[in-house]
């Protein structure tokens, strides 16, 4: 019984660990660093409902009150009567009628002072509210409001959030790869063993018959997954073409399949998919060979990645991947959940959820994964800094796709003009910059900002000053001129436009000062 992980060191290890996109801690008190006093019941009520509704509306997590951002213990130093109904906020601070599919919330001793500790699953059959009606979510660390589309979700979707919590008769810890699951735990917290570390992370729980596994803990972890997990593969297919033919003119030219746990397919589909990626060997600045891809590296192990991890499990189609010539789509079985819209997923804004809060939660841990929400936001990014077409989302009810392609962003009388730069270290946002200067065009500061997609000074200080120093970008209209142009024509400042694009040894491309 000594594998059992007690409360209070569960309760400790999570402090021991810190803040996480899964973990946030909250004072009991108020006042000026030198005159503490018990904080306001009414308002501590308050912030345990808003936590605890934004972590069950996103990928469920813990909630320690009496503990400073800093990882101090601090406690809770009210009266029973009060800590009872800091405790009942999770009844009394939520919508009426609802109920927080709550794990823990109890008072803990700690270095004799009470810290209460809260635990709340993901939710996998409603949005949760406020009693107000507010909706709110995780995002980037912090409790932020949300608009929702529905309240209710339909079944199979209830099913797919779930599933990697389930607990699965018949296995044992003796399934799973145990050197990996200790190498990891001596990275989350020296001293634990396996079974500690399970039970920590929410993996595994003891019940009467001994130590019982989650779905999620096996395919993350199992030895044989085959057993457990049959299609927990990666299928690849290389099509000769831009299209998928059948019958005679059926165009597969090579079709493998991976398998393994999660663990094994994040490592095992790179390792397949990189030689369909290859295009060339040259040297590199080391003068050794180097492989060059003909898509960003990161930002397919970003999109395999995705895949993985947000997966439908409960469905019994495994991951596909279609590399076309022009395009390689990355299809994953299971909807996009009905919280988000492909459309949220172009803002790029972090804004996630996560079908396998358990798997994500490991993943993020473990470092496998970065910051929670970034991965679609990285793919775009490394999609656009290497100048290659923006990336396609797609969703139905069956699967949900990636799609990267190879060909460049840029049309061929764009390329042509680019070219003529070439000797030049241009950044992608000066490029932007140079392809609003075709065809002798003048250029307003409002126009660059726009096709650097920011609104960041800095950023086009840092851009406009290189381009300048390299004289590429003249000057028609100074500071001072564009000021008075502006107000004569009732136009803001940003619009008038002040810059030419010179070609190089060259005057301008063209002699007009626009405006």
């Amino acid at each position: 019984m000594d594998e059992i992980l007690q409360l209070q060191e569960r309760v400790r290890n999570a402090i021991l660990v810190g803040e996480s996109d899964f973990r946030e801690f909250k004072s009991a008190l108020e006042g000026k660093p030198d005159n503490k006093k018990p904080g306001s019941v009414k308002r501590i009520c308050e912030k345990i409902s808003e936590a605890l509704v934004a972590f069950a509306n996103t990928d469920g997590g813990e909630l320690l009150i009496g503990v400073e951002d800093d990882t101090t213990i601090t406690g809770v130093p009210h009266s029973e009567k009060e800590i009872l109904m800091m405790l009942n906020s999770i009844r009394t601070h939520v919508m009426s009628g609802q109920k927080l599919p709550m794990v823990y919330a109890l008072k803990v001793k700690l270095d004799n002072k009470f810290v209460l500790f809260f635990q709340v699953e993901k939710g996998s059959s409603e949005i949760y509210q406020l009693p107000d009606g507010r909706v709110v979510v995780r995002k980037d660390k912090r409790t932020v409001p949300a608009n929702v589309r529905r309240l209710q979700f339909e079944r199979q979707e209830v099913k797919s959030r779930e599933y990697d919590r389930k607990f699965v008769d018949g296995a044992s810890i003796s399934d799973l790869d145990l050197p990996l699951i200790q190498n990891l735990a001596d990275g989350f917290l020296k001293g634990l063993t396996v079974e500690k570390y399970l039970q920590q992370i929410g993996l595994a729980e003891y019940a009467i018959n001994g130590l019982r596994l989650r779905e999620a803990a096996l395919l993350l972890f199992a030895k044989d997954i085959n057993r457990w997990h049959p299609r927990s593969q990666v299928r690849f297919l290389k099509v000769k073409g831009s299209s998928l033919e059948s019958g005679e003119k059926y165009n597969v030219v090579s079709d493998e399949t991976v398998h393994g746990n999660i663990f094994e397919l994040i490592i095992k589909s790179w390792e397949r998919l990189r030689p369909y990626l290859a295009y060339k060997t040259e040297f590199g600045a080391d003068a050794r060979f180097e492989q060059k891809y003909i898509y960003p590296e990161d930002a397919c192990k970003e999109a395999i990645l995705n895949a993985i991890v947000h997966r439908d499990y409960n469905n019994s189609n495994g991951i596909e991947v279609y590399i076309y010539d022009d395009r390689m789509d990355i299809r994953n079985p299971g909807a996009l959940l009905s919280t988000l819209t492909v459309e949220d997923l172009y803002i790029l804004d972090n804004r996630h959820e996560s079908r396998n809060a358990r798997i994500t939660n490991v993943l993020k841990i473990s470092k496998f994964m970065r910051e929670i929400g970034e991965g679609m936001k990285r793919i775009f990014r490394l999609m656009e800094q290497s100048e290659l077409k923006r990336p396609i989302l797609y969703s139905n009810t069956n699967w949900f796709t990636v799609t990267l392609f190879n060909k460049s962003v840029y049309t061929p009388k764009q390329e042509q003009f680019i070219n003529l730069f070439s000797a030049y270290p241009l950044s992608h946002n000066q490029k932007q910059v140079i392809l609003l200067g075709m065809e002798g065009k003048a250029i307003a500061p409002h126009d660059i900002y726009l096709a650097m997609n920011t609104a960041d000074r800095d950023t086009y200080d840092k851009e406009v000053s290189g381009l300048r120093k390299m004289k590429l970008l003249q000057e028609i209209r100074t500071n001072a001129q564009a000021s008075i142009y502006a107000k004569k024509n009732q136009i803001s400042k940003q619009k008038v436009h002040r810059f030419k694009v010179r070609l190089p040894n060259t005057g301008l491309s063209d002699t007009k000062t626009g405006n």
